[in-house]
């Protein structure tokens, strides 16, 4: 059981990184903000998953900014558009709405949601991806 666990860990960390190399360069002109969900006890994309992206206002709270679903390759890449002159810097989460995902596939999620906070800094474009399952998800920053 363990082995299995391990394997299907290496697997969707090799299919996310192959994932993330596969993001279209001119998109990355367009949008400052990607995302991507691999569903790590599949090995396959997790489509249809709502993801809210939120921006930490001076005072502390949050303010919504924008809401997308994953597409059928359980990717967003339309978060944050750069428009000339507009600066995207400051403190962010996306909100990734997990329990609807895998309710549809009969499974109990030990979490309702999976929230990554990041920072925006200057121009870059900036990948934020995930892999999960039921009982465990990951991040790191995706180019």
């Amino acid at each position: 059981m363990k082995a299995s666990i391990i394997k299907a860990a290496a697997l969707g960390s090799v299919l996310a990184m192959t994932a993330t190399a596969s993001y279209a360069a001119g998109d990355q002109d367009k949008y400052q903000l990607s995302s991507h969900i691999l569903d790590i006890s599949t090995g396959k994309p997790a489509p249809d998953v709502n993801v809210r992206l939120m921006m930490q206002e001076k005072t502390g709270s949050w303010k919504l900014v924008n809401t997308q679903k994953t597409d059928a390759n359980g990717r967003i890449g339309t978060f944050l558009p750069n428009d000339a002159g507009v600066k995207h810097d400051g403190t962010y989460k996306l909100i990734f709405e997990t329990t609807p995902y895998f309710q549809d596939k009969g499974l109990k999620s030990f979490y309702p949601y999976v929230e990554v906070n990041f920072n925006i800094e200057g121009d870059k474009h900036y990948h934020v991806p995930i892999t999960l399952s039921a009982y465990g998800y990951s991040t790191y920053r995706g180019s």
